[in-house]
């Protein structure tokens, strides 16, 4: 099967190199922080600008080789923050960062849009000594935008592609961010998740993904659609990394009520949750009603491994709840993204591009031939239409979502079976990418716990005709550091991810 210009991708010194090994280099002097700056840019000019073209990365941080500089100094003088001093991560274009790059979440409306302060995940990495080297491509306002959309494409940033074969999509919306991790443009990167945007792209690019219970990072300077969903969490390549990153990120914040019932672990707390046998003897949930054609045979592969490992099965696990979802999780999320983004949007001040969800729309309208070039506004206009969150419409449905996914649905079989962790597929392989009809997304074993606002963590769970699939452990909430020991020690028995090829398509001989 050819290549994108195969003979002209250079091999790259960083592939699959963890943060641990990052931060042995930098300690023997093989690399210094802006050494990795340098490497990542260089990488990201050869094949996601130019060569096989992946488009993952939006906008590059004028100022990522300065601070790594200042990290270099610190090192030297032996002033260490920690596991990600000097280590270059990507941000998803939904978080806010108060320096010379803009944060959009791929929409030109927001076009120069210049937050006031940091958001609190890009706070955070800062103090932790990370290198924020830019912002990653995503699905347009999360996508949130409108029924039949495009995963990975926006406005702004144009259409993001699968590195292992770049017909395929990446799945959204933190699309740039899980293909930037998976071909080696940063050492880890942050996405967020409302209902399967971390978990998704993870499983469809052969990484790890965290979507952490709703609290345990705040979502502060985030340009949300709906704060009884969403969250921040880590992309990796491994669930070491991903538990090193969750450490850093993880804490209570005054200006987020939902972090208040946070019992968050340090980092080094999370760490000490990785156990290569941590599956002996663990009560597992499989949850059947997810296993779509066509990624059910590699989920019995990786049900084997478990088994293999001192799993105990409980098959199937059946959860009447799930199909009453659908409408009520549609209801709050068009409710809360009225809401909250109005009130981020009044948080960017007068000078702002827009002020307002219905200042979005008529930009959108007035800029239609960039803006609804392949699919409409359906949603956001349908949003806009609702009423204040007193409306009874949105708590019936609110209430719904608590009662059937958590009372009655994850709470509920996890106490039957006595159960430490439940698993699903997220989706099958990558589909072809299509603008002109959308997505053909196989599954959605992303919304239980999506609803809930309870974890869940992708693994690499194998390959199908060249393409990875994913399998994600979920659980009740602030289950991060069981749920970190059964995807570790998964991780460690199966050992399935694979650096991407850049194929043309699908090797379909695979």
């Amino acid at each position: 099967m050819p290549t994108v210009n195969q003979s002209e991708i250079r091999p790259f010194e960083l592939d699959e190199l963890t943060i641990t090994d990052l931060q042995e280099g930098m300690n023997t002097g093989r690399f210094t922080a802006r050494s990795l700056v340098e490497s990542y840019l260089d990488r990201i000019n050869e094949i996601d600008r130019g060569g096989p073209g992946l488009n993952s990365v939006i906008e590059l941080n004028p100022d990522a080789p300065a601070i790594a500089e200042a990290m270099d100094l610190e090192r030297r003088g032996e002033q260490l923050r920690g596991p990600l001093h000097g280590v270059p991560v990507l941000l998803k274009d939904n978080l806010d960062t108060a320096d010379r790059m803009m944060t959009t979440a791929g929409s030109c409306a927001l076009i120069g849009s210049k937050p006031p302060a940091d958001s609190f995940v890009a706070q955070r990495l800062r103090e932790a000594g990370a290198v924020i080297l830019g912002k990653t491509n995503m699905s347009e306002w999360a996508y949130i935008r409108s029924r039949k959309a495009t995963s990975g494409w926006s406005a702004r940033g144009g259409l993001t592609r699968n590195p292992y074969a770049l017909d395929r999509n990446p799945c959204g919306s933190s699309s740039g961010s899980g293909v930037a991790v998976s071909a080696n443009l940063c050492a880890a990167a942050i996405g967020t998740e409302t209902d399967g945007s971390i978990v998704c792209p993870a499983s469809i690019n052969g990484i790890v993904g965290i979507k952490p219970t709703v609290g345990l990072i705040s979502r502060s300077g985030i340009i949300p659609i709906s704060h009884s969903q969403d969250s921040a969490g880590p992309m990796c390549r491994t669930v070491r990394d991903a538990a090193i990153v969750l450490g850093v990120l993880a804490g209570t914040d005054a200006a987020e009520v939902a972090t208040a019932a946070n019992p968050s672990a340090s980092a080094s707390q999370f760490i000490a949750y990785l156990d290569r046998g941590g599956l002996k003897g663990a009560r597992i949930g499989v949850v059947r009603h997810y296993f779509a054609y066509p990624a059910a045979p590699l989920m019995e592969a990786a049900l084997e491994v478990m088994q293999g490992q001192g799993a105990i099965l409980v098959d199937p696990v059946t959860i009447e709840t799930i199909r009453s979802l659908g409408r009520s999780e549609r209801t709050v999320l068009l409710y809360e993204l009225k809401a909250d983004l109005n009130t981020y949007l009044a948080r960017l001040g007068p000078d702002a591009p827009v002020h307002s969800l219905r200042e979005v729309i008529e930009f959108n309208l007035c800029n239609a031939g960039t803006e609804l070039r392949y699919f409409g506004q359906d949603l956001l206009i349908e949003a806009e239409a609702n009423g204040p969150l007193t409306s009874r419409e949105y708590l019936d449905a609110l209430e719904n979502n608590l009662k059937m996914a958590r009372g009655q649905g994850i709470d509920a079989v996890m106490d039957k079976w006595r159960l430490d962790a439940l698993v699903a597929p997220v989706t099958g392989p990558a589909w072809v990418t299509d603008l002109i009809t959308g997505d053909h997304l196989i599954g959605g074993g992303s919304q239980l716990a999506a609803v809930a606002g309870y974890p869940s963590i992708n693994v690499p769970a194998g390959f199908m005709f060249g393409l990875p699939v994913g399998i994600s452990f979920f659980g009740r909430a602030w289950s991060e550091p069981t749920l970190l020991r059964l995807a570790y020690a998964f991780e460690q028995a199966s050992s399935v991810r694979r650096t991407p090829r850049f194929l043309i398509t699908a090797d379909l001989g695979a």
